[in-house]
């Protein structure tokens, strides 16, 4: 009777962990979500006065040089932070499991100089390179890729000390800092470039390396968000260092040890998207002259509606499942080091289902006002091929950010090795599709050869995972397909709104103008979520992925 008893017990706390380890995820996804979004938003607004400011015949230039400097800062950066923050947010959760704070703090001074060493070597790197890197870009990209230097110094500091809040699963300051240093970053480069372009009618490179030094100036005001929350809660962090257990002398060489086999496997699979974009960077050009007659110029706008305009746009969507991923390393880690194997199976479907409950709308609701967003952000200007491009670089982000979350769960679990040989295999993929898909598909040939190499990638690690945790395989199956349909049936909504729109404003204004366009996408984006909210809290699925509190929810806006 007594075993029964404690069986029950037992039962039940594990229903009790696993329903507080899902509220950690979601409230830490919401967090991360809100900082991400509203830094991607940002950073696709900007778009809008820039490209006034730069005028018809410079924005398409000026687009291309500075997505092809960010893509190799991009690789450069990550190199820098070397993966360090999400592995030290990793360590800080394993030892915070074992009551060892005070390791923990001692593991974020150790990253902190690492973070400084690999910052100054990638910064010098990249400004010394910069020639040999220029590419395509040629001289003008020089100066571009350099401005880009100043960033690299301090932003691996900074997201180190991201990485050390997370391990606490505090995802405020995070979110507080992505956002204000976006902020910055906008506002400099707004200002850098109307006075170079409006008012002393200077060079456009010049306003662009400007535009990208902006990347420094949002990174110190970054830094200083964080500096202000810790300040406010440096009285909390101290007292669990004090009540630390002190069992465990890690030495310094350990600690390093410790981050630095993290955090190789986070440069390769963190750098895993900008990988896939410096192929299509130092290839599509060369490709494209060999199977069309295309000059480089030509090429130089047609890169940039694909790698650039339509890139802004996905990564947005690409950005909530980031969120996602930075949420659950903390949490399988601290279950991973309690050697717990259920929780982390719960986890793992939890993060999955919770990855396409956001993601599937997100990316169908994109392929769906692709046209009236796509010229809010850039104009008339080849808007057919935008449009076409934005539909289809929507969907290709799914398994983008698929990707970010798969290899974010096989670092929680410590299976970093595994998770880079099956990026290595996707890569390969890409590179042995590329170039037959550019030479007869062009741009969508260069989105065909992502989705094929990031969908094997993925089922690879997918597969891994169900093999050794045991999936609830069931739960996903029965989930995802609600999920899906409704996303379906949100995209359909969406996408008659904004063809039913189109009619019947052009009766009366150009519809094809940025502003009547923005109201349009507006509109689809409201009715489309209306009905994918009513149909997730209809059918409960809201409640499985979400949790009880969604009962509320529906009781406020009467849904039964």
């Amino acid at each position: 009777m007594n075993n029964e008893f404690e069986q029950d017990e037992l039962e039940k706390d594990e229903i009790e962990d696993s329903e507080k380890s899902q509220g950690k995820m979601v409230k830490g996804s919401a967090w991360m979500t809100i900082g991400s979004i509203l830094s991607r938003i940002l950073g696709a607004i900007y778009i809008i006065p820039w490209r006034l400011i730069f005028g018809a015949s410079l924005f398409p230039l000026a687009n291309t040089l500075y997505t092809m400097g960010y893509n190799i800062y991009s690789e450069f950066l990550t190199i820098a932070i070397a993966g360090i923050p999400s592995a030290v947010a990793k360590e800080v959760a394993h030892y915070n499991a074992l009551n060892e704070y005070g390791v923990s703090a001692k593991l974020y001074k150790k990253g902190i100089t690492l973070s400084i060493v690999t910052g100054v070597v990638c910064a010098l790197l990249i400004y010394f390179c910069a020639p040999i890197l220029a590419g395509s870009g040629g001289k003008n990209a020089i100066p571009v890729i350099r401005s880009l230097a100043w960033a690299i110094l301090i932003i691996p500091a900074m997201s180190l000390t991201r990485g050390y809040f997370q391990g606490f699963q505090q995802m405020a300051p995070s979110a507080m800092s992505q956002f204000v240093e976006q902020l910055g970053r906008v506002i400099y480069m707004l200002a850098s470039a109307f006075f170079i372009m409006v008012i002393i009618h200077g060079s456009w490179v010049t306003a662009v390396t400007q535009s990208t030094f902006a990347a420094f100036v949002g990174a110190v005001f970054g830094f200083l968000a964080l500096g202000w929350y810790y300040w406010r809660r440096r009285d909390h962090f101290q007292g669990l260092i004090a009540s630390s257990d002190n069992a465990i002398n890690v030495k310094t060489n350990d600690l390093y040890k410790e981050i630095i086999s993290q955090a190789v496997p986070f440069i390769i699979l963190g750098s895993g998207i900008t990988i896939f974009q410096l192929i299509d960077q130092y290839s599509f050009f060369n490709i494209m002259h060999w199977a069309t007659n295309y000059t480089n110029t030509n090429l130089q706008y047609i890169y940039a509606i694909f790698a650039a305009n339509a890139n802004k746009l996905i990564m947005i969507v690409v950005s909530l499942a980031s969120a996602l991923a930075i949420t659950v390393v903390p949490l399988l880690s601290e279950a991973r080091t309690k050697g717990d194997n259920h929780p982390i199976s719960k986890q793992l479907s939890n993060a999955l289902i919770l990855f396409e409950f956001v993601m599937f709308p997100a990316a169908l609701g994109m392929a769906a006002i692709a046209g009236p967003i796509n010229r809010t952000f850039y104009g008339t200007a080849n808007m057919d091929l935008g449009a076409d491009v934005l539909t289809f670089s929507a969907i290709v982000s799914i398994s983008l950010g698929l990707f970010t979350v798969v290899t974010a769960l096989m670092q929680g679990i410590s299976e970093n090795k595994r998770a880079v040989k099956y990026f290595v295999v996707g890569t390969v993929i890409k590179l042995v599709t590329q170039v037959p898909l550019v030479y007869f598909f062009g741009a969508f040939g260069a989105l065909m050869a992502t989705a094929v190499g990031f969908t094997i990638a993925n089922y690879l690690i997918i597969h891994s995972l169900r093999r050794e945790f045991g999936l609830e395989m069931d739960d996903i199956k029965t989930n995802s397909v609600k999920i899906l349909t409704f996303a379906l049936i949100t995209y359909l909504v969406a996408l008659i709104v904004v063809y039913g729109a189109n009619f019947g404003l052009g009766l009366i204004f150009n519809y094809n103008s940025s502003l009547i366009s923005l109201f349009v996408s507006i509109l689809a984006t409201a009715a489309g979520g209306f009905v994918y909210l009513f149909l997730v809290l209809r059918s409960r699925v809201a409640d499985r992925v979400l949790g009880n509190k969604m009962k509320s929810v529906r009781g406020l806006l009467h849904i039964r």
